[in-house]
């Protein structure tokens, strides 16, 4: 007999801790949502890996590959919960996390509340050195001065140093010695360098990020070594990789060294999932909607490839509002967090209007439904009451939920209202899917995109239970659901490459660009990328598909816009491709050009990547002839009746290939419930993702993308 292997996906949410087993060799998957422990993360993954593989009779020993996603990292920035941090810097720089940028996200207003530093003002020292911008030494590195710095702060409890010196992306020489400095003598304390966590120009950005990396350093060390341990312990011998925010995987030590790399890591497995599952349904642009417990996000997939960015912000000040973060400079999937989750909380301000968010019950004490304490109305409470949810079958049964404590959380509001709790659920529903509408029709208009050329792809355990609804207010009239949708983010661990994304700036006139010297700083970027990656990949891994990319701009301009290059090597017959790379960019982006100038190299960019599991990935489809699929009918809230309605509900599992399906209808299954509104149709695609019509033309008006539909 032969002996199966498995992947093992985790990723740890605010609200639910998703574990996914994928077979290897038959494609199946199996998985389980158990509640994040906030206060020990570990815990909740490790309740959830041995629930699991008891459930399903499987050996630790059978795994081959784990790979782990979490929002840890994230949280420490939010709530300023990372590792006692300090920065040295060049003498006359301690202020510029102080001093950010003029700009402010809000013109007009006179209380605004700007980015708050993650380091106080007697945690920033400075020493005596200069480089030009062009590297070279203007005043040697006062050693005696580095040194000083690190007694200080070791003396004060400091864990984490980050050194920042001016224009060190030009040369790392002062920096990388006074890291040696500081790990010869206090060899305890974390230092991180910004000529290797972020080596380019924009002081403020720059220094944001090596701070941010060296705050979450120490957690990261610990936290990574621990889950280590414990998979061991289990028995689970396989290595464990970590899921990056641009969308690929590398090893554990690498995610040491630079885990500001890992902040966007489970949105980025979800954005991946929503790219593998369109792919499958023959749809390459699609809008990936992900909605857990706690937020939203939204992720553009285009040309079945999500969108990287280079910049995203953190900790926001103010909720969606772009400039109220702090600016991290890593390669991300590009994300917006359009809103709330289940655990949001729904009342009544002072002017008697309903809100909804941004406040959330979390997974502790969590919905008023769940029993555990929590008192105050979320939105899963209103889907409870609405009918959308089982009581018996919520996350595959392994919860119970009350909605009679759903009820007793919204009858004040309902009160206050003077409307049935009924009606007052609903609102709560309609507000959270025009809340997230709404933004994401900015973020996509905002990058010169029209929501309805896209098809929405619904995963997380609430984007099913609200996408129908956003699509239709975005015009949208495709959507997909996959299948195991609730779990997605950890089944698009199991489909990540391993990637490994490497810049640094160059800041020269293409006029002037030394050919040679150019291809030599592409080349040592792809040598450390591509290490990287087969570090990753281990003993007979893939050889790494190197990609080049560089941030330009027409001289004179204040930003780049990023273009793809050709592959080098690179010599001056290159000149006439890479100005034609970037026109085309920038007409994208702009519509049209400037005066033709002179063009700026100012970042040099390369990705390296290679596949790190099954690159024939299959989701567990059902068969063809499975059992009739209706469980039977529920009451379930119809705005079309602005009632309560017997409608069908199906087993998401009983489904045959094929079938098709009419809304109003409820699909459930272990991870997810869909919601199906009167007027739409479904059809169960081979790969068992639910291809939905809003409209009903699904069978009477095929389209070209509609041929996997037909």
């Amino acid at each position: 007999m032969t002996t199966r292997t498995y992947s093992l996906g985790i990723d740890i949410g605010g609200t639910f801790t998703d574990v996914v087993l994928y077979c290897n060799e038959s494609g199946r998957c199996h998985a389980h949502k158990e509640l994040t422990t906030p206060h020990a993360p570990h815990r909740g993954v490790i309740a959830g890996v041995q629930h699991l593989f008891s459930r399903e009779s499987i050996a630790y020993a059978d795994v081959n590959r784990v790979v782990h996603a979490t929002t840890l990292f994230t949280n420490a920035l939010i709530e300023r919960k990372g590792a006692p941090t300090g920065l040295i810097t060049t003498a006359g720089f301690a202020d510029t996390l102080e001093i950010a940028r003029e700009n402010k996200y809000e013109l007009y207003d006179l209380h605004i509340e700007l980015p708050k530093p993650l380091l106080e003002r007697r945690t920033r020292l400075e020493v005596a050195e200069r480089l030009s911008p062009a590297g070279e030494v203007e005043i040697p590195m006062n050693e005696e001065d580095v040194l000083a710095c690190a007694r200080q702060f070791s003396e004060a409890g400091i864990k984490s140093i980050a050194i920042v010196f001016l224009h060190a992306y030009a040369n790392p020489v002062h920096e990388i010695r006074a890291r040696a400095l500081i790990a010869e003598r206090y060899p305890d304390l974390f230092v991180s360098i910004s000529s290797e966590v972020s080596p380019q120009i924009r002081e403020y950005e720059r220094t944001v990020t090596t701070v941010a990396n060296a705050y979450v350093k120490p957690l990261a060390d610990g936290y990574l070594a621990l889950m280590t341990e414990e998979l061991k312990n289990l028995g689970v011998a396989a290595p464990l990789f970590m899921m990056l925010s641009n969308g690929g995987l590398t090893h554990v030590d690498e995610a040491k060294r630079v885990p500001i790399q890992l902040l966007e890591s489970g949105p980025a497995a979800g954005a991946l999932a929503g790219a593998f599952f369109g792919e499958q349904a023959g749809i390459a642009d699609i809008l990936a909607f992900d909605m857990g417990g706690t937020t939203a996000k939204l992720a553009l997939v285009q040309s079945g490839k999500p969108v990287i960015a280079h910049r995203f912000e953190a900790s926001r000040e103010k909720r969606l509002t772009e400039g109220s973060g702090l600016p991290i400079s890593i390669s991300t999937v590009e994300l917006i967090e359009i809103g709330a989750g289940g655990g949001s909380l729904a009342r009544m301000d002072e002017l008697g209007l309903l809100k909804v968010g941004p406040e959330s019950a979390s997974s502790d004490p969590g919905p008023a439904c769940y029993g555990r304490g929590g008192k105050q109305a979320t939105v899963t409470d209103a889907n409870l009451i609405l009918g959308y949810l089982d009581p018996a079958a919520f996350a595959g049964g392994t919860m119970s939920i009350d909605a009679g404590l759903a009820e007793a959380a919204l009858q004040p509001i309902a009160d206050k209202a003077g409307m049935p709790v009924s009606e007052l659920a609903w609102g709560v529903h309609s507000i959270v899917n025009e809340n997230m509408a709404a933004a994401a029709r900015v973020h996509v208009a905002e990058r010169g995109h029209h929501a309805p050329d896209f098809s929405l792809l619904l995963t997380g355990g609430g984007g099913p239970l609200h996408g129908c609804e956003i699509a239709r207010r975005l015009g949208i009239d495709r959507v997909i659901c996959p299948p195991a949708a609730g779990v997605a983010s950890a089944l698009g661990l199991l489909m990540a490459p391993a990637r490994v994304d490497r810049m640094v700036t160059v800041a020269r006139r293409m006029s002037r660009v030394d050919w040679a010297e150019l291809e030599a700083a592409y080349a040592a970027l792809e040598a450390d990328a591509r290490r990287v990656v087969l570090e990753t990949l281990g003993q007979g891994g893939a050889e790494p598909e190197l990609r080049r990319a560089a941030d330009l701009r027409f001289v004179g301009q204040g930003f780049e816009v990023i273009t793809d290059l050709p592959a080098g090597p690179y010599d001056a017959a290159i000149e006439t491709a890479i100005r034609e790379a970037f026109v085309a960019a920038y007409l994208q982006s702009f519509g049209r050009l400037p005066p033709v100038g002179d063009i700026e190299i100012i970042n040099i960019r390369v990705a390296a990547t290679a596949a790190a599991g099954s690159g024939a990935l299959q989701a567990d489809a059902p068969t063809v002839g499975a059992a009739h699929a209706q469980a039977g009918t529920r009451k379930v809230w119809v705005d079309a009746m602005r009632s309560h309605q017997e409608v069908p509900v199906y087993r998401r599992q009983a489904l045959r290939i094929g079938q098709r399906l009419a809304g109003p209808a409820v699909v459930q299954e272990a991870s997810s419930t869909l919601v199906l509104p009167a007027g739409s149709k479904a059809f169960v695609h081979e790969t068992g993702s639910l291809l939905i019509s809003l409209s009903g033309r699904l069978e009477t008006q095929p389209t070209p993308t509609d041929a996997a539909m037909a």
